[in-house]
């Protein structure tokens, strides 16, 4: 591995609140593998509720969060070894800048052979899933030989190529919403994943877009983005207001980012009958709602919104051409020793988007 260490520094998850800085084995590439050092990696929204214990990641006898892991799948660096035929196979060089989708798919279920490799059945998650799916708060991290690789091109600056993960997700959520010239778009959730939206939103220009959040300083960031209202749902009616706005009719369409169930029940009452609603978030428990609201009383277009399917070119496209940034999203960062402190900061309120950098 010539100048590659054979023991790195890395965050190592052994249980909810229990993560570890430790020296563990630097990785190697076998056929087809990639080898990069870490130049970023940002703590996502999931890393907190894994990081908390949340029963989606770690319930049951074989749950789906194999610890003791390696954290970290916003990330991106800068290739240091390639494993035999990894160049040819994925078009790339030592010394690329890269990044590769969160997924590590199978590359044999029926999703992965449909091209839909961003449901694959075995769905194994960078970060996630320990020897198989190793994450990025580390010196050095492995992507396999199913991986789709990107190169991050020059004009992407370091905060944003460390936000090309989520705004790959943002992007496949925006999609989704097949947003329309004169549509009333409400978006719900103005943390990381929301910024990256507004932008996205304001790019399809639809009629009318509000965002709404808790948080006045993210509101505040989510109007320079382009947002044309903002409103904070703990200090006005919102339902009341986005009817009044649309005539009693309610939106267009509405996109969940909060990760809370209040904001599916919120968005169902203030999205019109045909609208379109689209679901991102990632819960930290079981959220339930009055169904016949979707069925019999609205006949809503329900749509999920899972990763970044096809979408990190386009991601690093858009951050080339000047057209979104990362400016007022990546708040702060940190180094890799300093993850508790880190940790704790992506939980305050005056975060929004924080990175280790190792």
């Amino acid at each position: 591995m010539s100048n590659i260490p054979e023991k790195m520094k890395a965050v190592v998850c052994h249980g909810p609140k229990d993560y570890r800085v430790k020296d563990v084995d630097t990785p190697k590439a076998d056929a087809g593998e990639v080898v990069i050092k870490v130049d970023a990696c940002g703590i996502c929204g999931s890393d907190l509720k894994v990081y908390h214990g949340a029963d989606m990641y770690w319930a049951g006898e074989d749950p789906w969060l194999k610890a003791p892991v390696i954290p970290g799948h916003e990330f991106y660096g800068t290739v240091v070894e390639l494993g035999n035929g990894a160049g040819e196979l994925h078009g790339i060089e030592v010394g690329d800048k890269v990044t590769t989708d969160q997924i590590n798919p199978c590359g044999n279920c029926r999703y992965c052979n449909t091209g839909k490799y961003w449901m694959c059945q075995v769905h194994n998650m960078y970060g996630f899933q320990r020897e198989v799916a190793e994450g990025a708060m580390a010196e050095y991290m492995k992507f396999s030989n199913q991986s789709k690789i990107y190169k991050v091109t020059e004009g992407v600056s370091e905060d944003e190529a460390s936000l090309i993960e989520p705004m790959a997700c943002a992007v496949h959520a925006v999609q989704r919403a097949s947003i329309e010239f004169e549509d009333f778009v409400v978006l719900a959730g103005a943390g990381t994943l929301g910024l990256c939206m507004t932008q996205l939103i304001k790019l399809k220009t639809p009629k009318k877009l509000v965002v709404l959040d808790a948080n006045d300083k993210r509101l505040e960031a989510a109007k320079r983005f382009g947002a044309d209202l903002c409103m904070n749902p703990t200090k006005e009616d919102v339902v009341e207001e986005i009817k009044s706005l649309t005539d009693g009719y309610g939106c267009d369409v509405y996109i969940d980012a909060t990760g809370n169930p209040e904001g599916v029940k919120q968005g169902l009452e203030m999205i019109r009958k045909l609208g379109r609603y689209v679901e991102f978030s990632v819960f930290g428990q079981e959220t339930t709602t009055d169904w016949s609201v979707i069925g019999d009383k609205k006949e809503l277009d329900i749509r999920g919104s899972h990763l970044g399917p096809y979408t990190y070119p386009v991601a690093i496209d858009l951050f080339e051409r000047n057209l979104v940034s990362a400016e007022d999203i990546v708040t702060h960062s940190y180094k890799l020793e300093d993850f508790q402190d880190a940790i704790e900061m992506a939980q305050d309120s005056e975060a929004i988007k924080v990175s280790i950098k190792p």
